[in-house]
């Protein structure tokens, strides 16, 4: 739940911190009336309270100049005691990206107050198929709301997820999309939540990485200065890019690559099949060019 009046960002406390700002006051610190107030939160409404993790935030009920509440308290970690004037506060608890907000006051007698954040846990991975691993530093996910909005699009709630990450997250569905490598190999899925559980969730994803290179005989050295293109079945471009190797992640499927060397084009079909990595190698004989030789030279000046 946001706040009126306050960011729905609201930035993180230092690690370690344990601290509040104190309440303007016009009486000495020594005879300031204040009144103590213990905070706990819950996953759930029987659940134990959550003893670490949380970042409290204590707001003026009142909009300020700025248009948004004043935060005249904050602290981090698990169950915190704050000791404020007596009043009536906004109070919010937020444990990752779950939160809960509730309306408090606070007297001269000491009191507690119980927040139920009604979150869970999330944990993402992907295999490739047979089970096969991939290499955490290929793997990313992204989480959005699960219904699309007026214009047909979701609105992302957290970007670049790394596998076997714990995210917090208020109980509910959500639309998880892993992405593996930076090209087209694309998984999406809509994926449960429940209050006081960890979900863990892993999803198949059906490509492999190629690594392609023009030489100019099988098993030589890659030519420098190739420029790379990229076409699925269709004619798409998937892919473009100028070096020696033109090395990425691809969906299963059928595609073409054209590599171009000075004036020479060359072009070949290819397969990718799940799971299979490969080397792709473009010879003279995928010259396309009838104007010119099928053999390349090397430049001698």
């Amino acid at each position: 739940m946001d706040l009126p009046g306050v960011d729905s960002q609201l930035d993180p406390l230092p690690p370690g911190s344990n601290s509040y700002a104190p309440p303007h006051t016009s009486a000495p610190l020594a005879t300031a009336a204040t009144g103590e107030i213990t905070l706990a939160a819950h996953l759930t409404e029987d659940s134990e309270e959550i003893p670490r993790g949380l970042v409290w935030r204590i707001f003026k009920p009142e909009v300020g100049p700025d248009g948004k509440l004043p935060l005249v308290a904050s602290s981090r970690g698990g169950t915190s005691i704050f000791k404020l004037p007596p009043g009536s506060y906004l109070v919010h608890a937020a444990f990752g990206r779950a939160g809960a907000t509730k309306r408090i006051s606070i007297g001269r007698d000491a009191k507690r107050e119980d927040l139920v954040l009604d979150a869970g846990g999330l944990k993402l991975d992907a295999v490739l198929s047979g089970g096969v691993r991939i290499p955490p530093n290929r793997l990313k996910f992204s989480i959005y709301e699960a219904e699309p909005d007026a214009t047909g699009d979701r609105a992302l709630i957290i970007p670049d997820v790394s596998p076997d990450t714990i995210v917090r997250l208020k109980a509910g569905t959500y639309h998880v999309v892993s992405t593996y490598g930076t090209v087209n190999a694309v998984i999406r899925s809509d994926i449960r939540v429940e209050a006081g559980k960890l979900t863990e969730a892993t999803v198949e994803h059906r490509a492999a990485h190629l690594t392609m290179k023009l030489v100019r005989e099988t098993g030589g050295e890659a030519i420098a200065d190739t420029a790379w293109s990229i076409l699925t079945d269709t004619g798409d471009i998937v892919r473009e890019s100028v070096g020696a190797y033109a090395s990425m992640v691809l969906a299963e499927g059928d595609y073409t690559i054209i590599a171009k060397n000075r004036d020479r084009i060359y072009q070949r079909d290819f397969s990718v099949v799940a799971g299979h990595n490969q080397d792709v190698e473009l010879l003279p004989t995928d010259l396309i060019d009838s104007k010119e030789s099928t053999s390349l030279e090397v430049d001698n000046e």
